[in-house]
């Protein structure tokens, strides 16, 4: 399927552990020889610093590694390129930075989404599906959740394409082939 996606931005969403991250990079490995990885989660411990030491040896040398948790506009912006992809792993975790350093997730998100057009070549975002798991406990983690959904919807009508990886299946969800109904 990778070969098949048109469009210079795509959004790759799924739940934990669907094959998102797997399928964004298989597809980022197809696009371009040169490739960015921009990196929004941090070693905050050690569980979190294995993960990203086993992510690093997946992607290989051919990969150039970022670590931005904060400043993705503008990480995004310095690094696209016509002859490099950029693939930003993740969403869920850049929203997390954003909404616990108090800034505004909604302003972040318009940011995001008016930083997309304005790219210089190919960019692939992974970001997490929440919404269709349980109500979270907390305030926080409602105000989250919620977050969440709406920047996944606004970047999913900011970019191209927009597939959902379900238990390591991607179904292309936009450019839509039969009913095109956008909500608002």
């Amino acid at each position: 399927m990778t070969e098949a996606i048109p469009g210079r931005s795509v959004l790759v969403l799924g739940g934990a552990r669907s094959g998102k991250s797997a399928f964004a990079q298989s597809l980022a490995e197809s696009t371009a020889p040169e490739r960015l990885y921009i990196a929004a989660g941090s070693a905050g411990d050690d569980e979190m610093a294995a993960r990203i030491a086993r992510h690093r040896a997946e992607r290989g040398a051919s990969w150039t590694t970022l670590e931005e948790p904060v400043a993705l506009s503008e990480a995004l912006v310095a690094s696209a390129r016509k002859d490099r992809v950029v693939l930003v792993d993740c969403l869920t975790l850049w929203l997390t930075n954003v909404m616990l350093g108090g800034s505004d997730c909604d302003a972040a998100t318009a940011k995001l989404c008016a930083t997309i057009a304005t790219l210089d070549g190919p960019a692939i975002l992974v970001s997490n599906e929440v919404g269709s798991g349980i109500v979270p406990e907390s305030a926080l983690g409602r105000r989250f959740r919620d977050a969440q959904g709406r920047l996944n919807a606004a970047m999913a009508r900011a970019c191209d394409v927009a597939v959902l990886v379900v238990a390591g299946r991607p179904v292309l969800l936009k450019p839509a082939r039969a009913l095109n109904i956008a909500l608002s």
